[in-house]
Order: C-alpha cells, then structure tokens, then sequence
C-alpha cells in the first residue's frame, strides 16, 4: 500500500522465518446480522478468514485465536465497558453466545484461544508469552474490526517484538472507508498490509 503520511513512513518490517494466524474475534456478535456489533458484509473477511486457517493449518503453523468474556457483573472490564456499554453482549450469563466463534471457523486441538476484555490480544493475556514459547517471530493478523481490534492486536504485536502482518481482505468494518483508513495507517507505522495470496504462501512455507 502506499503510505498516507509521506517518505518518513516508507518502511517494511517484512517476514520472519516462522509465521503464526492471530484471529481477532471473528465471533457470532460481528457476523450475524442481529449481532450487537454487526457489520455490513462480513461475509468475504469471513471466507478470507477461512482460507488462512486452511493455510496455516496445512503449513503446521501456530493458530490463536482471541474472543471476548467478562464477569457476570463486567467487574474485569475496567473503563472500557463504560465507554462501550454494548460489550456487556460478552458478559458471562448474558442471553446469547455472541462470543462464540463464528461458523464456519472453529478452533482446532493444539491451537490457542486466548480470552481478552480489552481490544489487543496482547493486554493482559498470555498471547505474546505463548507465541515467543513458540519461537514465533511473525504474527498474520485477521479479524475485526479493522479500526479496533485488529488495529490494536497489530500495533502491539510490533511492540512485543512480532513482525506483524495485516491481511487486509480477511479484515472487516462498519464502512469501506473505514476500513480503508485504517488499514493505510496501520501499513504507514505499525505493520505490513498483505495481500491474501502472500499470506496464504508464507503460512503454507513455501
């Protein structure tokens, strides 16, 4: 992509040696239309979402994937539950699992699923020690949305020492624009934009 912010933000943090796929709450609240997060068409990040499970998958490479819980009472969701109170859709005891894993994904034995109460799958969770345990240097990122969750698990990847890669068409959020906005930013500082079939090659290992 080309950066927004001039020849100053022209860098590449590129590929390591061994990639892992960090899902982002690709979960039933963004996917189903009734969903208190819903989105406009999940539908391509979805499928796109898909393929680099597949991918990943046939290269024996780390899969983690991340959904979002709190306390019955959102006592683990500190200010950010205040700020978004339709988070409270991921409380324990709430009437529809719109945390759950949105079909047709689904976590496989030996992969990581990490729970969060913030946007990074970084904050206050184990991820970035289980994939350093891993020797992972390489983070792919998919999921939504691009301008939260994904934006935040992308940024802090970088600062936990992960190249981080953000494919674009398997990421999705309220509007193309937004989507778009964020994406050049993020390509501009803190992470490497890729095009599916580059994703799909490196987590494959060819």
């Amino acid at each position: 992509m080309t950066g927004p912010h001039g020849a100053a933000f022209s860098g590449r943090v590129g590929w390591g040696v061994s990639p892992a796929l960090v899902v982002v709450d690709m979960v039933r609240a963004y996917t189903e239309p009734d969903g208190p997060f819903a989105l406009p068409d999940p539908g391509p990040a979805l499928a796109a979402c898909v393929e680099l499970v597949e991918a990943a998958r046939a290269g024996a490479r780390p899969v983690l994937w991340t959904q979002v819980r709190y306390a019955a009472d959102l006592s683990d969701g500190g200010l950010f539950v205040r700020k978004v109170p339709a988070l409270a859709a991921f409380a324990d005891g709430a009437d529809s699992d719109w945390g759950a894993i949105a079909a047709p994904l689904a976590p496989a034995a030996g992969d990581v699923v990490v729970t969060k109460q913030y946007a990074s799958a970084f904050a206050g969770t184990s991820a970035a020690a289980t994939l350093h345990a891993r020797r992972v240097d390489t983070v792919v990122v998919c999921g939504v949305s691009t301008s939260g969750c994904v934006r935040a698990t992308a940024t802090d990847a970088l600062t936990h020492g992960f190249a981080p890669q953000v494919v674009g068409a398997a990421c999705a959020d309220r509007t193309p624009a937004l989507h778009s906005a964020n994406l050049a930013d993020l390509d501009a500082k803190y992470a490497d934009v890729v095009e599916i079939a580059e994703a799909v090659e490196r987590l494959r290992g060819r």
